[in-house]
């Protein structure tokens, strides 16, 4: 299998000219470890120096919380990440998952906690929030993908900073968020966005229906040719290879894009190449692996490290 994936790696490389990272041969699988508990995340964050809970209103009304973490000294060009949490709407642990890369490298660390009350559903926080109950489009200051500019205006009067552009980093549900982020928003002021381990996609074609394509949805043609042409690493890691995981999404929709999520995602991206050449444009997404890594927010994010420390 790794063999084959290798091959498929090294023709879309050939193809379409953006960077796909091979992953390694050897090492043995990481199995997940059990994760803390929100609430345990935000006792063991009181004592974290730099660490803010804050209430934010969004453009749609709605009051979300928001965990943050500052670095010591901030100047104009201390960087922002923003981290989207999985499915358990878990802010506090992904915060903690992460608060280490912040010190290290003196970035701002925002994220946005969706919780299930005003947010419920993957309709509300993971696929956009753009469509009512009856089926009608909302006003685009109700979709949850508006929440992240405003949210980053904010950040920047609150903490000084005075950076104009920010990444974005999703493992789960959160890159189910990041990656139609991409899609849905490609004015946004991002200048990286890593989706790790997504468990179904949004593929860029305009025949398949949402969730899982993009038909009947406000996005456009050029919306889309936009998209492709933004920076995008899909992240996977190659032990998240469980068709029984018991939150891999199991819709008709879903299960046609592959029996996992490693399969998945390798899916999703050979239907971006595709569009990508039927539409004569370069496609600056990104394929990569993180080796032995099981469905773990924290071994994605220790190897999630080098595309968003700032480092060229």
């Amino acid at each position: 299998m790794t063999t084959l994936r290798s091959a498929i790696a090294c023709l879309l490389l050939l193809l379409t000219g953006c960077a796909v990272t091979q992953p390694a041969t050897s090492s043995a699988p990481v199995v997940a470890p059990v994760p803390l508990s929100n609430a345990e995340a935000a006792r063991r964050l009181e004592d974290v120096t730099g660490v803010e809970r804050f209430d934010f209103e969004t453009l749609g009304g709605r009051q979300i919380t928001v965990w943050s973490y500052r670095p010591q000294t901030v100047r104009a060009q201390t960087p922002v990440l923003f981290v989207m949490h999985g499915v358990q709407r878990d802010g506090a642990r992904y915060l903690l998952d992460w608060v280490d890369f912040g010190r290290r490298n003196n970035q701002i660390i925002v994220v946005p906690e969706f919780d299930a009350v005003n947010f419920p559903g993957s309709n509300a926080y993971n696929h956009g929030n753009f469509r009512g109950a009856l089926g009608n489009f909302l006003p685009r200051e109700q979709w949850s993908f508006s929440v992240i500019e405003p949210l980053f205006d904010a950040v920047r009067a609150r903490t000084g900073t005075e950076v104009d552009r920010y990444r974005i980093y999703g493992h789960s549900a959160g890159a189910q968020f990041v990656h139609r982020f991409v899609l849905f928003m490609p004015e946004a002021r991002y200048s990286l966005a890593v989706s790790a381990n997504a468990g179904s996609y949004a593929v860029p074609d305009l025949s398949i229906s949402y969730p899982f394509g993009l038909k009947d949805t406000p996005l456009s043609e050029a919306d889309l040719v936009r998209a492709l042409q933004r920076p995008l690493t899909i992240l996977l890691g190659t032990a998240d290879n469980d068709p029984a995981h018991p939150n891999l999404p199991d819709q008709p929709g879903a299960v046609a894009q592959g029996p996992h999520r490693v399969a998945r995602g390798e899916h999703f991206f050979a239907a971006a190449r595709r569009a990508a050449l039927g539409r004569n444009v370069r496609l600056r997404w990104q394929l990569g692996y993180a080796e032995g890594i099981a469905h773990d927010n924290a071994g994605m994010a220790r190897n999630a490290e080098r595309l968003l420390d700032g480092r060229p």
